[in-house]
C-alpha cells in the first residue's frame, strides 16, 4: 500500500516521455532547481480551475532557476489537448500508461502539487484547488528562489477560495 508523498519525505525518482517526444527525469529537473510537479487529469473540472493560477508562477519567477511540469494521468493525445486548451508552455507528462509516476506519489485528488526542492525533499504538497494553499507554494518557491513572494491567487476574482480535487 502507498501513501501519499507528504512535505519531508523525499520525492520518488522518475522518468517519464513528455507529449513532446522528449524524456524528463527528476534528477534532470532538480539539477536546474527546485521543481513544482502538477498531477491532474483532463476530465477533472478542479484542474480547468487550477491551471490558470498555476500557470501564473511561470510569469511571477521567470528565468531558468526552477520547473514546473504537469503529469498527465491520461493518454497523449488527450493530455496534448489539455495542454493545448490551459495554454501549458511546460513539459506535459503523460502517466497513463501503468501509472507508475502516480503510484510512487500517490496524490489523494486532482490536481495535486508537489514543490520538490533541488536536494530531492517535498517542501510543500497540497491536492484540490485552494487560493490560500497556492499562495503558500508562491512563498515557499520564492523563498527557494530567493525572490519576492508574488500574489497568483488573489481574493475576490470570481472564483471561489476552494474547490475539493
Amino acid at each position: 500500500m502507498t501513501m501519499t508523498i507528504e512535505a519531508g519525505a523525499r520525492a520518488p525518482d522518475f522518468s517519464l516521455t513528455g507529449i513532446d517526444g522528449d524524456t524528463y527525469t527528476l534528477s534532470d529537473a532538480l539539477s536546474r532547481g527546485p521543481l513544482l510537479l502538477v498531477f491532474f487529469k483532463a476530465t477533472c473540472p478542479t484542474c480547468d480551475l487550477a491551471f490558470p493560477y498555476v500557470n501564473r508562477l511561470l510569469d511571477a519567477y521567470p528565468g531558468d532557476g526552477w520547473s514546473l511540469w504537469a503529469v498527465a494521468q491520461d493518454p497523449p493525445a488527450e493530455a496534448g489537448r489539455y495542454a493545448s486548451t490551459f495554454g501549458m508552455t511546460y513539459p506535459v507528462l503523460p502517466d497513463a500508461d501503468g501509472y507508475a509516476v502516480s503510484k510512487a506519489y500517490d496524490p489523494p485528488a486532482t490536481p495535486t502539487l508537489f514543490l520538490i526542492d533541488r536536494g530531492g525533499d517535498v517542501v510543500q504538497e497540497t491536492a484540490g484547488f485552494s487560493k490560500a494553499a497556492l499562495t503558500s507554494l508562491s512563498a515557499a518557491l520564492a523563498e527557494l528562489l530567493a525572490a519576492e513572494p508574488a500574489v497568483i491567487a488573489p481574493a475576490g476574482d470570481g472564483n471561489p477560495d476552494f474547490k475539493p480535487g
